[in-house]
């Protein structure tokens, strides 16, 4: 049963990877409404202008506003309200472009905002939309989402999806456990490496526990992750989880221990001459403990118990990335405890609702005694790991 589960779970990552990893698109943008004209400053991290470009070169201003403009707009009556020049490029804080707009509608009545902006690129994107009637002082929050796009701002619907936020962030988190390969990636990894059931219950609450960390370290407060290194150290955990993989089957630690501690350490020298935007720190750190956890793995005959302080940190490291997005936003400090719990929780519910589909589908192929070699398996899907969790690593190191 178990080495079936191993095998589908394998299958099933292999044939999503092929598309890439998923990188999570969101965006910000607060709208004030002032009878019937209304104000748009629109923040998108540089990630996300990029995308538009398939040379990957940054896009200039007049190409984003037009690109924009066309798309990001209030509505009045049904009826979509002119800009009024000129679009005003903003100071952004670092890894951000913004940009100001003015609308002018012909009525103050039934006005709605629309956003159809990076769905065309990102179909998961969204956009965390803050209204704020300058008139009546009444302030809402809303999610813009491919299927969401166009939300009323004078009444209606938007007090319905104001009372449903927390549903809202709980279905995100699902998704994106579900489009985001590089967690499903991860999540091989750790079934790979269980090879009872008491070794894949000690990982997973590991990885429970550090989520649940996560969110009370941000939302006190007390740490702030930083976007762009958690999102190399989630590809890094995906190498490290493949690395441990091949240790334990071979049980020589020491080559491959010895060559990510190395790899690290010249990628942190390279960073002392310019090169990289990981700190060195980080990644002689990084090195110093990959390079002594896979030494300790490979060497122990049942490293189950171990692994769930490992997992812990692994879980500390992917829940960052889940809150980095929420954080980035700047969304309200009253609210941001229900939002990063609602997300998170949807995490959970995606994380079982995949392995119980696994689960079941394993039962179905049991009946057949469809059952490749575990050894066969485990190392083909390890090494893939690797491959791919080092090229993930490299890429948002240097981008």
């Amino acid at each position: 049963m178990v080495r079936l589960l191993i095998s589908v779970l394998a299958a099933t990552t292999l044939a999503v990877s092929v598309a890439g990893a998923h990188t999570r698109s969101q965006s910000h943008s607060v709208w004030e409404i002032k009878g019937a004209d209304v104000d748009l400053v629109m923040t998108i991290p540089v990630l996300e202008a990029d995308r538009l470009s398939g040379d990957q070169s940054a896009p200039s201003d007049d190409r984003l506003e037009t690109y924009l403009s066309e798309r990001v707009y209030p509505l009045a009556g049904g009826s979509r309200c002119p800009v009024v020049p000129p679009i005003q490029t903003l100071s952004a804080a670092a890894g951000f472009r913004k940009f100001d707009f003015t609308f002018k509608c012909a009525t103050a009545s039934n006005l709605q905002v629309h956003s159809a902006a990076f769905f065309d690129v990102v179909p998961s994107h969204t956009n965390f939309a803050q209204v704020q009637n300058a008139l009546s002082g009444e302030f809402t929050e809303q999610l813009i989402t491919a299927e969401h796009r166009t939300v009323d701002v004078t009444g209606g619907e938007g007090s319905r999806l104001k009372s449903a936020h927390f549903v809202e962030f709980i279905r995100m988190g699902a998704m994106h456990i579900f489009t985001g390969v590089d967690h499903m990636s991860f999540l091989l990894g750790l079934v790979l490496i269980s090879r009872r059931l008491r070794d894949l219950v000690f990982v997973v609450t590991g990885f429970t526990i550090g989520h649940s960390l996560t969110l009370a370290l941000a939302v006190t407060g007390v740490l702030r992750p930083h976007a762009e290194y958690i999102d190399a150290l989630v590809a890094l955990t995906i190498a490290l989880i493949g690395a441990e993989n091949i240790v334990v089957q071979t049980q020589k630690p020491t080559p491959v221990a010895l060559t990510v501690g190395a790899s690290l350490a010249f990628m942190a020298l390279l960073e002392g001459v310019g090169l990289g935007e990981l700190p060195s720190l980080l990644l002689l750190g990084a090195g110093l403990f990959t390079a002594n956890y896979l030494m300790i793995s490979g060497r122990l005959r049942d490293a189950g118990r171990l692994r769930i302080l490992i997992t812990l940190v692994f879980g500390l490291i992917h829940g960052f990335g889940f809150a980095a997005d929420l954080l980035e936003l700047q969304l309200p400090p009253e609210r941001l405890a229900e939002l990063l719990v609602g997300f998170n929780v949807g995490v959970e519910i995606g994380q079982l609702i995949l392995v119980a589909g696994a689960t079941l589908l394993v039962v179905m192929l049991a009946k057949t005694k469809i059952a490749p070699p575990r050894r066969l398996v485990v190392d083909v899907a390890s090494s893939f790991l690797v491959g791919l969790g080092v090229f993930w690593f490299v890429s948002r190191s240097y981008a």
